[in-house]
């Protein structure tokens, strides 16, 4: 479905099962990354996701709460964006394992463009406690 709005996928993580941060008794999400390439900036980026939810029937519901798609812009490089609609890197990235594990899986190496460090190290230093485990993973 993104190769329909010109968006092609270079590498994605592992689906990964996580628990629910902020609002826990909910149940358990799924959550993936992919390193993507895109022939426009992020705002248009965005509309393009946007629509991509749109088509599967995600549905507007509290905050945090379950949905059946949710896409986030994480990085988009050194880029660094704060517009009303638009935060990149994602403000809360740096602080949930549900992004940082699948994201260090496939970009250990990567920078955050804010904190200056690796994934690899944000990971490490994480102060979330969430369970974040590969699909399937019988533990």
């Amino acid at each position: 479905m993104l190769s329909e709005h010109g968006i092609k996928i270079l590498r994605a993580s592992s689906i990964y099962r996580t628990e629910p941060v902020d609002f826990p008794d909910q149940p358990w999400f799924f959550n993936q990354v992919f390193e993507v390439e895109a022939p426009f900036a992020p705002p248009k980026f965005l509309n393009r996701i946007q629509a991509v939810e749109k088509a599967m029937k995600r549905v507007p519901r509290k905050d945090r709460g379950p949905r059946i798609i949710d896409i986030d812009i994480l990085l988009a490089g050194q880029t660094i964006v704060k517009t009303p609609g638009l935060v990149i890197p994602h403000p809360r990235m740096h602080r949930r394992n549900f992004v940082l594990v699948p994201l260090a899986e496939i970009a250990p190496d990567a920078i955050h463009p804010v904190t200056r460090k690796k994934i690899r190290t944000l990971m490490k230093v994480s102060p979330d406690g969430a369970v974040v485990r590969k699909a399937g993973d019988a533990r």
